[in-house]
């Protein structure tokens, strides 16, 4: 289901449901067995798919975000169109290695491995209005890391929002007391 190029008309919830049911394919034991990879690249490919859920989800967001925090890499992908349909600043959060100078940075588990994630210094004035963002909130490992990293800088982060929310993980009990939206709730 892909809405009409040019159409006002915003979508409900079910719509959205839908047009991200046939835009995610899952690939079962990637990157490891056991492990159901959900990919968004149908979604990405489909640029009135993408701009629909790009508008809707900027719907769900708080008031006053100045800058979103995206994580390497599907967090740029879909954060920095994001960041420009509310008018807000993108700050990239980037695997260990990738940045220059001597950025801050954080290790931390994933439920297959560790990671190291770094951002530059001098990423938000003080007092910046941050919301962070990921494609994914699953176990809750890497949307905890990045959110422990950027409340090390003196900024006010408003919480956390995701295309897609894989409730039977319970990464939201990693995030609790910070408020969180997601596009696409899966149960199950």
């Amino acid at each position: 289901m892909t809405a009409a190029a040019g159409s006002d008309a915003a979508p409900g919830a079910a719509e959205i449901d839908a047009l991200l049911s046939s835009h995610i394919s899952e690939h079962p034991d990637f990157p490891i067995p056991g492990v159901l990879f959900r990919d968004i690249t149908p979604l990405l490919r489909d640029p009135v798919a993408l701009r629909t859920v790009i508008r809707h989800w900027a719907t769900l967001l708080p008031e006053g975000v100045e800058y979103l925090v995206g994580t390497e890499a599907r967090g740029f992908v879909l954060g920095a169109p994001l960041a420009y349909e509310i008018g807000a600043g993108f700050i990239p959060v980037r695997k260990a290695g990738k940045l220059p100078g001597a950025p801050a940075g954080l290790t931390y588990d994933l439920e297959y491995g560790s990671a190291r994630i770094e951002i530059p210094q001098d990423s938000f004035p003080a007092g910046a209005r941050v919301l962070l963002v990921d494609d994914l909130l699953a176990t809750g490992g890497t949307a905890a890391a990045t959110l422990e990293l950027t409340r090390r800088f003196d900024v006010e982060v408003l919480g956390a929002t995701f295309l897609i929310e894989l409730a039977a993980l319970r990464g939201r009990d990693r995030l609790a007391g910070t408020a969180l939206s997601t596009v696409w709730r899966i149960e199950g």
